[in-house]
């Protein structure tokens, strides 16, 4: 079995494809991926020598470097990773984000379809769905209604759809699965949780948006990678997957706990982001109930294996900081 994992070298990419290596000890992995600032070739470089292991470096807008590979390696199962993420830079760059994340989606759809994929899986946000509002109790649901807020959530909102519509088009096997915030061992710095960090350590001012109140539901990303393992396995074919930390927080409280963590740094409140959603929150009762899952990582657990982390690794931090 071959599985290509694009954006391989990113965050939860990177995370992704040590935890599908171990799982999978007769899977071949080909990993695609761009090396923006945010993927690292070195991240990886622990499997370069193994024979089950290749890595590509290829741009996932570019049709045509994406249909050799398929053509190449005849792959069964993709799983899709490769985005642009990050909010403030959709605000200030958006046209990245829709050629990334909408473009590259369909060349990977086209690709996939093309030579016989027996599995696609989009991996989504829960920003799809927009701003669940203050005071709510709600929670997103598969069928909640998408209502985007930002140019990032829109771009990954609009691959969302073009992956329905190759299922229901062309019958193409797809997946989605939208997950909320992520944390762990090699996130970028820009992302709350490391660049609090990183600041904190340093003795300096930690900028919160607004009041701080902020809320999102938090996951350790093992947590997320083997959701997604599973529903690659036993997924329906045209179905959405939701997968939430069951761990809603305020940026306030996140921040407070990253401070004690530290011992050192303060706050400083900033003006808040254009747009900025107020609350997300996960229903992840279809997992549960189909599958058995749940998230097992709490919260200060998993907080601690992440500082820890970059305790161990302050060369990586510096070099992406």
């Amino acid at each position: 079995m071959k599985i290509l994992i694009t954006g391989g070298a990113g965050f939860i990419g990177t995370n992704f494809t040590y935890y599908y290596f171990d799982k999978h000890p007769e899977a071949e992995i080909v990993i695609l991926d761009k090396l923006t600032y945010a993927g690292t070739r070195e991240n990886l470089d622990p499997l370069s020598d193994d024979p089950r292991f290749k890595f590509e470096q290829i741009d996932i807008i570019d049709k045509d470097a994406v249909f050799a590979l398929f053509a190449r390696e005849r792959f069964d199962t993709v799983v899709n990773f490769a985005a642009e993420s990050h909010v403030d830079r959709s605000i200030h760059e958006p046209s990245v984000f829709v050629m990334t994340n909408v473009v590259g989606t369909h060349n990977l759809l086209d690709a996939s379809m093309q030579f016989g994929v027996k599995r696609y899986h989009q991996i989504s946000t829960d920003e799809v769905y927009g701003d669940l509002g203050d005071n709510s109790t709600d929670l997103f649901r598969e069928d909640s209604p998408l209502k985007p807020s930002s140019p990032y959530s829109s771009s990954k909102a609009a691959a969302d759809l073009v992956c329905h519509a190759y299922h229901r088009t062309y019958g193409l096997p797809v997946t989605v699965s939208r997950c909320s915030n992520n944390y762990g061992p090699y996130q970028y710095p820009e992302k709350l949780i490391p660049y609090f960090y990183f600041l904190a350590s340093k003795g300096e001012k930690v900028p919160v948006y607004g009041d701080g109140g902020n809320i999102r539901d938090w996951i350790y990303v093992d947590d997320h990678c083997e959701a997604v393992d599973i529903i690659i396995d036993c997924g329906k074919p045209g179905e959405i997957y939701n997968i939430g930390g069951n761990c809603e927080k305020t940026n306030l409280e996140i921040t407070r706990e990253i401070l004690d963590y530290v011992g050192q740094g303060e706050m400083e409140f900033v003006e808040d982001r254009r747009g900025h959603d107020r609350r997300y929150a996960i229903d992840n009762r279809k997992m549960e109930r189909e599958f058995g899952w749940k998230p097992k990582m709490p919260f200060a657990d998993g907080l601690k294996k992440t500082f820890q982390w970059y305790d161990l690794n302050q060369e990586w931090l510096n070099q992406k900081s």
